[in-house]
């Protein structure tokens, strides 16, 4: 019986809740009788805002330091190694606890994990402002990771739960809008801190760096006590346990996939990178095959297969994977070319993402009336739109370097964010479509995982390819090969969203 239900919650839905969640107890006829002891939870407009504060932060937060790595680097002599730590240390616990973020979630209560969530990013990033040297800063980045991996989850799964219809449609649509924006919108905010320097009178020459991180403390505090009192709570009327196979299967991927990739470079491609990356395809495997075991049997594993046989789940993932790679590259090879290249200033760097960040939230806000016209091809045509950004932005490099200034790089930014904005919101909401409000949690967690560890992969990839062309051809052609590389992922996307269904709820 408990296998029916199960089943039966990604099969149908009543009103935009699943059916096991409605018909959970039966007559002593045997008749399945309707339960309406906990009607739906609402969420408000403030509660929305609410939570896409949630949603921005950790967003805002792994790409904040690129531009002020130079400055940490300078301040705590942390060399290559530990600056690749900074970053990776937050992306992979961020990567390897969101998925176990949204089924805690499902259990304990969404709005409860939130604010925990909220709580503890507020204090992990004091820590990071305060940090004394760079083996702390890397420990309180693990563990800032860590809480926005119990955060972010709990948004999803909450405009899952308490959203339906047009509304919902509205909701993911700001929520696709908060997250690219906050990639772009964290480096232009690093590079004005840095320069700014706000708390220079209390922390001195360090007050650069240290700002991207207590920035965060006061928007902390605003939003727990905005969301004590606009958020509802919601949680799955049949919490299960934690999969701890499936979730320590799913770490050891992660890691032995994300760990080597980032550090391999700095650190010289040691033994260990190459047994890490050896070691990736079986843990793989074994995580597929644990899992699917687990819900063969009833059981609620981690990451159900029978939930990525959703098939606007599983089309819309396989997009957010290149896209993602090609996003996270792009921002870290930007920001190095255009300090250590062009020799511009943190804030000049940043700044220089402007009209790319405009671009993409006017594209955002226009998404979902396209969307309604022309449904799933709205993110084809957002794909060649970026394509051609990408390519006006590899031409400009190849004639104008080293004179370029934020003239110069506006058109290629701009077109490109214009492209983005139409990709990413929309398919974000094709992903979690079909995915029951009971299981908003793990679809969520599936996909932000998603979409972590393939910015943590582009910034791996493409930053390595990168430093290493620079190193015997230069910044210029480093970065026209880097743009090149992740144009083929345009295309890609761009021929995969053929495949997407072409109504887009």
């Amino acid at each position: 019986m408990k296998r029916l239900w199960y089943q039966a919650g990604y099969r149908s839905r009543v009103g935009g809740v699943s059916e096991s969640s409605v018909l959970t107890k039966t007559s002593a006829t045997g008749t399945p009788v309707a339960r309406h002891d906990h009607p739906a939870p609402v969420l408000g407009g403030l509660g929305l805002f609410t939570v896409l504060i949630g949603a921005a932060l950790p967003l805002v937060d792994f790409f904040i330091v690129n531009v002020a790595l130079p400055t940490i680097d300078h301040d705590l002599a942390a060399g290559p190694a530990l600056l690749e730590l900074v970053v990776a240390g937050y992306g992979l616990a961020y990567a390897v606890l969101l998925v176990l973020g949204g089924r805690l979630g499902d259990m304990a209560g969404r709005r409860r994990l939130f604010l925990v969530g909220m709580a503890a990013f507020g204090l992990t990033s004091l820590a990071c402002g305060l940090a004394p040297d760079a083996w702390t800063l890397v420990g309180a980045r693990v563990a800032q990771g860590a809480a926005a991996a119990l955060m972010l989850p709990q948004v999803l799964a909450t405009i899952q739960a308490s959203t339906a219809g047009p509304r919902r449609a509205r909701a993911m649509s700001l929520y696709g809008a908060t997250a690219g924006l906050s990639m772009v919108a964290g480096q232009i905010l690093g590079g004005v801190l840095v320069s700014a320097a706000p708390l220079s009178s209390v922390l001195g020459e360090s007050a650069g760096w240290r700002s991207v991180f207590l920035v965060n403390v006061p928007v902390a505090v605003v939003g727990l006590v905005l969301a004590v009192r606009s958020v509802p709570e919601s949680r799955s009327d049949r919490p299960a346990p934690v999969d701890v196979p499936g979730t320590l299967l799913l770490a050891l991927s992660l890691v032995t996939l994300l760990a080597p990739l980032t550090e391999g470079r700095a650190a010289g491609w040691p033994l260990w990178t190459w047994v890490s990356l050896g070691l990736f395809p079986f843990a793989a495997v074994a995580f597929y095959r644990v899992e699917r075991r687990a819900d063969a049997r009833g059981r609620v594993p981690l990451v159900p297969p029978s939930l990525l046989r959703l098939e606007s789940l599983r089309r819309g993932l396989v997009l957010v994977v290149p896209f993602s790679i090609g996003f996270g590259g792009f921002m870290f090879v930007i920001a190095v070319a255009l300090q250590q290249g062009l020799e511009m200033g943190p804030a000049a760097a940043g700044l220089s993402l402007a009209p790319m960040a405009a671009a993409f939230f006017a594209a955002s806000l226009a998404g979902p009336r396209l969307v309604r016209r022309f449904g799933s091809r709205v993110v084809t045509a957002g794909g060649v739109i970026q394509g051609v950004g990408v390519v006006v932005l590899a031409l400009t490099v190849w004639r104008g370097w080293p004179d370029l200034g934020l003239l110069g790089l506006l058109p290629g930014v701009a077109v490109a964010g214009l492209g983005q904005g139409l990709q990413l919101p929309v398919l974000m909401r094709i992903v979690l479509s079909d995915v029951p409000a009971e299981r908003a949690g793990v679809g969520g967690g599936v996909m932000t995982t998603t979409q972590q560890a393939s910015l943590a992969l582009g910034v791996a990839t493409l930053g390595t390819l990168f430093l290493s062309v620079a190193s015997g051809a230069g910044m210029r052609d480093a970065l026209i090969v880097t743009l090149l590389v992740q144009l083929a992922a345009v295309v890609l996307t761009t021929l995969l969203s053929l495949r997407l269904p072409r109504t887009v709820r």
